[in-house]
This record gives structure tokens, C-alpha cells and sequence, in this order.
């Protein structure tokens, strides 16, 4: 009782004063040692060195917030579906801790506006929030202790921001299911870049579309290749699922072989 009442006397000067006062309203605690959290929100790309020589950034933060993200969600999952088996609970955890999903969580917390970094196009940058976020998990497990970072994670984190059932229900990777199904129905899907160019802050955008057995059925837009493709991915999803005729059309289609197919097939 005595070590927690000296731990708030020395911490309350800082109250109500920056940076503390913002870290206060995203984590809900005072941190103690602040300098882990101004470190986890501190980008490669804005490096400082430490008195002993060293580039001090959120990179090993980061480390060690996936590492204890992965434990307490998983943590959470078995608590939760007593009667799931393993396969469901990796998956679970899986569409949980990916980058799209760790990206917005970050920004509904208002990460994004602590994050220092000199790196250009900094919103389109696809880790750089959830990378923070993790090593935000990182400073409060080192600041904290595992209880108060499992606190955070399903108080605020997943209580707040985050609705598992919808989780769920959502697609993870739409240009795998896609494949998948393709491979299932022996329909070729091949994802193409059919055109590069910047939007009006000089970032480059890729557009890029998917054939299944070489008819177009989905075109995707993104910041990245990858980005585009599972656009054009999801996009095709829902058009296969909408359309019973479209899917019987594309598998009838595959079924079809080409002249010079049957050549080979008969050599």
C-alpha cells in the first residue's frame, strides 16, 4: 500500500501535463515511466540516440508488444470458447492481431496523432499504426506488468473498438479465399496490375484486377500491389456469392479445353 501511494505522490506533479495528459486519455492510467511510451511512439525514421550511444526507436517495443498482443489474446480466446477447438482459436487470433484490423484500432484510439515519425505519406504507410500500437502493448507490459497490459487490451482495446462477434464473420484474406475456391472448382484465378499512377499527393496508387478462367470479375484499388489485389479479391467474392449463374458460368467455362490443350492432351 505504502510503495503504490509513493508511486502516485512522485507521478502527480505531471499530471494534467503533457505528454502524460495524453497518454492518459488513450490508456486510462498515468504512465510511470514515460520515456517507454514516448519510445514506443517514436518511428525509425525518427531515431534519436541515447546517452550511450544508441538509436532509440519503437522497433524492439514493437518485438515485445506482438509477443505479449499474441499471449493475451490468445489469453482472452480460451477463456472465451470453452468449447472451440485449436484450428478456430488460431484463426481467431489471427483476424484479431492482423495489421488492418491492429491499423484502425490504432487510429480509433487516437495513436495516429502521437506517432512521430519523418516519413513521407505517413497515412498510407500499411504498418506504421499497428506497429505502434504493439509497441504502445510493449511499454505498458514493461511500465505495468502483464495484468494491467491484459487490462488494456480487453477493456479498451477489444470491449471498446472491437466487436468479436463481427470478427467472426469477417473475410481475412480475400485474395486466398478466392484462390481456394478457385482450386476447389479447378477455375484458374490470376490477378493482374493493369495500371500505376499518384493521386493528388504524389502517392502511388495500383490498380489491379482479377480473371477467373480468364473473364474479368473484380477490379480493386490500393496503395499497394497487395492492397489492390485483395481489393479486386473482395470485389469478386461478393459477385460469385450474389450470383449462382456467374459461378456456373465461370466453372462450365474452365471445363472447356482449348484446341491447343486437346493437342497436348492427345500427345
Amino acid at each position: 500500500m505504502l510503495r503504490r501511494f509513493i508511486k502516485r505522490v512522485k507521478v502527480l506533479p505531471h499530471h494534467g501535463k503533457e505528454p502524460y495528459l495524453s497518454f492518459y486519455h488513450i490508456l486510462g492510467f498515468y504512465p510511470d515511466r514515460i520515456d517507454l511510451y514516448l519510445e514506443a511512439m517514436t518511428h525509425r525514421s525518427s531515431s534519436t540516440r541515447s546517452s550511450k550511444g544508441k538509436w532509440v526507436n519503437n522497433e524492439r517495443l514493437e518485438f515485445l508488444g506482438d509477443a505479449i498482443l499474441d499471449a493475451i489474446v490468445t489469453d482472452i480466446l480460451y477463456k472465451r470458447f470453452e468449447n472451440k477447438k485449436e484450428g478456430f482459436l488460431t484463426n481467431m487470433r489471427s483476424r484479431i492481431v492482423q495489421r488492418e484490423t491492429l491499423n484502425k484500432l490504432a487510429m480509433n484510439l487516437g495513436i495516429d496523432k502521437l506517432i512521430v515519425s519523418s516519413t513521407r505519406n505517413l497515412a498510407h504507410n500499411t504498418n506504421i499504426y499497428g506497429d505502434a500500437l504493439e509497441a504502445l502493448i510493449g511499454a505498458i507490459y514493461l511500465d505495468q506488468g502483464y495484468r494491467v497490459a491484459k487490462k488494456f487490451v480487453f477493456e479498451t482495446m477489444i470491449k471498446q473498438h472491437l466487436n468479436i462477434d463481427k470478427v467472426m464473420k469477417s473475410e481475412v484474406d480475400f485474395k486466398s479465399r478466392l484462390i481456394e475456391w478457385g482450386q476447389k472448382n479447378k477455375v484458374e484465378v490470376r490477378f493482374e496490375l493493369t495500371e500505376s499512377l499518384f493521386d493528388a499527393q504524389n502517392n502511388p496508387v495500383f490498380i489491379s484486377c482479377v480473371k477467373v478462367a480468364d473473364e474479368e470479375v473484380g477490379s480493386g484499388k490500393g496503395y499497394s500491389k497487395k492492397e489492390s489485389h485483395q481489393m479486386a479479391a473482395k470485389v469478386a467474392i461478393k459477385k460469385l456469392r450474389e450470383s449462382n449463374e456467374l459461378r456456373e458460368t465461370l466453372i462450365e467455362a474452365a471445363r472447356e479445353i482449348s484446341p491447343e490443350e486437346e493437342e497436348d492432351s492427345a500427345n
